[in-house]
This record gives structure tokens, sequence and C-alpha cells, in this order.
């Protein structure tokens, strides 16, 4: 009798986890974005668009490791 494959709920978490920063980050960023453009007056706004950025990029990227690490737990085969 052979075995079916399980999902690996450790790493089914980890994935979530990114999921969940991702999401975060797709809130924080274009809000960022949104503020600094608001009032483009100070240098301090030009600091603030680069970070928010940096923060959609790092949502983006996390959004992929989330979805690699999500389906690497359903179908990636375990060593023995």
């Amino acid at each position: 009798m052979t075995e079916t494959k399980r999902t690996n709920k450790t790493i089914l978490v980890d994935g979530l986890k990114l999921m969940g920063g991702s999401l975060a980050c797709m809130f924080t960023g274009p809000t960022l974005i949104y503020i600094s453009q608001t009032k483009l007056k100070q240098p301090i706004d030009t600091i603030i668009l680069i970070i928010a950025i940096l923060i959609c990029c790092l949502a983006i990227f996390l959004a992929f490791k989330g979805i690699q690490t999500i389906l690497d737990s359903m179908f990636k085969k375990e060593p023995n």
C-alpha cells in the first residue's frame, strides 16, 4: 500500500507568516507613498518615498517567497 502525500504543517505555517508580512507591506508601502507625495516640500519626504518604494519591493518579494514556501509544503517530496 502506498502512502499518500501529506502537507508539511511547519513549512505551511512559515509560508503563511511570509504572506502575512507581505500583506502588511502591501498596505504600508502605498500609504507611505501617498503621504510623501501629498506634501513633497521637505527633504524628509524624498527619504520617505525611497523607503516606501523599498517596502513595496519587499512586499512583492515576500509574496513570491510565501507562495513558493506554501507550494513546497504541499508538493515537495520529503527526504526519508
